[in-house]
């Protein structure tokens, strides 16, 4: 979908000719929908570099799965990773300025290889090229760790932004879209290609689709539950959903008030975001969760969920005037919100359907992380 695009183009950076070696026709029907001039290569097996021009920068995040911890592990026996060997086949023949790769957390052997690999390319660099991890919930609301290797000089860790899934949320959610979700004030996981909204599916009554608290250790209406002390960084789990069977992973609920898990591929299978809607209040309790005075000990902002069909006091406070009523119910992100999470631009992939949507921003980058790296880069 050409995410390097949209951060040179975001740059400012102009381009004279930018090639792509994409296979996955909707990824390209985006990519031209959104940049006519960029040439489709095809299967980069097949690309030689007789055939090209003089190459500035090459971009590239070959296939994971053989790579990535939630994986097999297979890394290079995998022919999807294999690629990778093409990658570095161009990179000796083009002999490029600039190169940026970029690939998921791994073993430590992998990526003693890979960095071998791309710094044989680059003899001239005194002490080989090591990669940066970098996590994209400091420029996003997602929680993405991914590894970038580079000759790009002086990369540094982005600056914390600061932005949870509320910021990221659509305010409204039109009626007709709401078969693939419930409340429309939840959140969600960080984005993978498997994203379950795939297929179309019919609108949930609240047995199908509520959720009850992580720890319910209050006897009375209330129950409260922590907030976490680093909304920056994190995801928030604060409920189960109950209606899931399998593994707990598959049940989580996630504050707006964290990141999201790491956008994935997970198609089917629960695997969906699911965010929850409540209301906040600074209380203080001891450590065994009862509530005491508020001189005892510092309090903590926690969501509070009503048990008596009652509404909270309206106040002039957005967070305070939030109605559950029994239950609490999740939704699933649009493909707006993932997007956002990615830091594409709103409706950048909306020339498919959404499930092919969802999967190539799985596949995605985070734009924000790669503008901070791109930026480093020589002008003229």
């Amino acid at each position: 979908m050409s995410c390097g695009r949209i951060a040179l183009d975001q740059l400012g950076i102009k381009v004279d000719n930018y090639y792509a070696c994409e296979i996955d026709k909707y990824a390209m029907q985006v990519s031209h929908a959104n940049y006519p001039d960029i040439i489709q290569l095809g299967d980069v097996c097949d690309v030689k570099s007789e055939d090209l021009p003089k190459i500035d920068l090459i971009l590239a995040g070959s296939p994971c799965q053989g790579f990535s911890f939630a994986g097999k592990q297979l890394a290079f026996d995998d022919p999807r990773s294999a690629l990778f060997f093409e990658f570095i086949r161009l990179l000796k023949e083009c002999k490029p300025k600039y190169f940026l790769l970029e690939n998921v957390r791994m073993k430590k052997e992998y990526l003693q290889v890979i960095s071998e690999q791309v710094s044989a390319c680059y003899p001239e660099i005194p002490f080989g090229i090591e990669p940066t991890m970098i996590c994209s919930s400091l420029v996003s609301a997602q929680s993405r760790k991914r590894y970038y290797w580079t000759n790009i000089p002086n990369i540094t860790q982005p600056k914390q932004k600061g932005i949870v899934l509320r910021d990221i949320l659509e305010t409204r959610v039109n009626q007709d879209r709401l078969s693939d979700m419930t409340n429309q004030d939840n959140k969600a996981y960080c984005l993978t290609t498997t994203y379950p909204c795939a297929r179309p599916q019919r609108s949930m009554d609240k047995s199908e689709k509520s959720m009850i608290p992580v720890e319910d250790t209050v006897p009375d209406s209330t129950t409260l539950i922590y907030d976490s002390k680093d909304k920056s960084h994190s995801p928030i789990q604060v409920g189960v959903a109950v209606d899931i069977n399998g593994h707990d992973i598959l049940k989580r609920v996630y504050s707006e008030d964290g990141k999201s898990p790491t956008v994935n591929t997970c198609q089917g299978g629960n695997r969906e975001p699911k965010v929850l809607a409540g209301a906040y209040r600074a209380r203080s309790i001891d450590k065994d969760g009862n509530r005491v005075s508020w001189k005892e000990t510092k309090p903590k902002q926690m969501l509070e969920l009503r048990k008596d069909s009652k509404s909270n006091s309206v106040t002039s406070v957005q967070k305070d005037n939030v109605l559950t009523q029994d239950e609490v119910y999740w939704r699933k992100l649009t493909p707006l919100e993932c997007e956002r999470l990615q830091t594409v631009p709103d409706n950048y992939t909306n020339h498919v359907s959404n499930s092919q949507r969802f999967r190539m921003l799985g596949n995605g980058w985070t734009i924000e992380v790669i503008k901070g790296i791109l930026d480093n880069m020589e002008r003229g």
